[in-house]
């Protein structure tokens, strides 16, 4: 029976899709990372993403997460990711550090070049320069949150040089890799990638492991490797049930899938599920489909969404409670050595 050795914690992820009016979702979303810390689990992560509602429901995350953070005690709180190019650098590790203060130090700051093109023409920004500009933008954060000087001679209040320490960078590419490991920060893994022409039928591990081998192989000697691995994973009591609410899920969440590059996958639930890197059905369903998948042998974090099943509000949570009780468990997750581990 595969368990994962390497996995220390587990965490909860929500782009705020829910089927609701914005504040519906805020509120939703907050209830769902609530029930994940009853439940046990070590992290709560949220996307920001600018206008495109289908994409993201949450432009402004470090907002969300003051009030997430006044309902919550123990979870860590994280963002997957602040679309760092579109930021001001300087704001950045200014509400961060007034964050992480307020939950005290449960705060994780994830990153990532990311954003629809024309979000970049929205911000008076060219998407094409986004590399150079988040290589920029994240050391200004760095140097600001450290306590260094900035231009102008000004250092940041407060500072909080801890946060350094607690940096995360998201990527699809090899080079993205080398590049978070080069710095030490952690690895942050997609719950699922466009495949290539060259590749079409190719695993997620097959893209994904010569990622985590370009991090490792540039992480600096000493440095703990951080690898957290996204995954989208709904359960439910009854298998029926969990297929029928995938059923309705991925085909409504069809278009902006292919939007996104994908190949258009065939026509029955069960191609829908392969080809959105789904993990569905009752638990003992769940728990064979993630240990057939490779990756997770390497990672310390594995952090589960219900997307792209998006089933309404109260699955959700019940999903929530059946990955901690059920599905984790079985991986290797244990709940105190999790709770040991993060007490600091």
């Amino acid at each position: 029976m595969k368990r994962f050795a390497n996995l220390k914690r587990l965490g909860f992820f929500t782009r705020l899709l829910d089927e609701a009016p914005p504040a519906e979702r805020y509120r939703f979303a907050a209830e769902q990372i609530v029930r994940a810390e009853k439940a046990g689990l070590d992290s709560a992560w949220i996307a920001q993403h600018h206008f495109h509602e289908r994409e993201g429901g949450l432009p402004s995350p470090f907002t969300f997460l003051g009030y997430v953070a006044a309902q919550t005690s123990r979870i860590r709180l994280g963002t997957g990711i602040v679309t760092l190019p579109l930021e001001n650098a300087v704001r950045v590790a200014e509400d961060t550090a007034v964050l992480d203060l307020l939950c005290n130090g449960r705060f994780e700051l994830g990153v990532g070049t990311g954003g629809n093109p024309s979000a970049f023409a929205a911000f008076g920004l060219d998407s094409a320069l986004r590399n150079e500009i988040f290589a920029r933008n994240l050391d200004v954060v760095r140097t600001a949150l450290v306590g260094k000087p900035l231009t102008g001679g000004d250092t940041l209040y407060p500072q909080r040089p801890q946060l350094d320490k607690r940096i995360w960078q998201a990527t699809f590419s090899v080079a993205g890799g080398a590049r978070a490991g080069k710095a030490g920060d952690g690895l942050l893994l997609s719950r699922t990638q466009p495949r290539t022409k060259e590749a079409p039928k190719a695993t997620l591990a097959e893209i994904q492991n010569p990622v985590i081998d370009a991090y490792l192989e540039a992480l600096p000697p000493g440095c703990e490797p951080r690898i957290m691995a996204s995954r989208s994973v709904f359960v439910a009591d009854d298998r029926t049930e969990a297929m029928r609410l995938a059923d309705i899920g991925l085909r409504r969440a069809l278009p902006q899938f292919l939007k996104g590059g994908h190949a258009r996958p065939g026509e029955t639930l069960e191609e829908m599920i392969t080809a959105f890197d789904t993990h569905v059905g009752a638990a003992d369903d769940v728990i064979a489909s993630l240990r057939a998948d490779a990756t997770l042998e390497r990672v310390t974090d594995l952090v589960f969404q219900a997307h792209s099943v998006d089933a309404p509000h109260p699955h959700i949570l019940r999903s929530i409670e059946l990955v901690a009780e059920k599905v984790a468990p079985a991986l290797g997750w244990t709940r105190t050595a999790a709770d040991v581990a993060l007490a600091g």
